[in-house]
């Protein structure tokens, strides 16, 4: 009880072949294959970026925002 059989998974794909037809499930089966493929890519890429990232921890801190903004202006005397 509650495990599929091999009729079950044959009733499962002769639905799919109904509701989708035969000519549109090696599209289906293709566009799966082109978005599992750019998923995996995306995702070694944000590993890669965080490995190489890892490095750049060591910077100093930034400076807060208004002190930034304060040096940046110029200053002006009163007279």
């Amino acid at each position: 009880m509650g495990q599929f059989s091999i009729w079950h998974w044959l009733i499962i794909a002769a639905v799919f072949v109904l509701f989708f037809g035969a000519k549109r499930m090696p599209d289906a089966a293709r566009g799966l294959g082109r978005s599992l493929r750019i998923f995996k890519s995306e995702v070694s890429q944000m590993q890669s970026e965080d490995s190489n990232s890892a490095p750049a921890q060591h910077l100093p801190p930034a400076q807060p925002r208004a002190a930034a903004a304060t040096e940046s202006q110029p200053q002006s005397k009163s007279l």
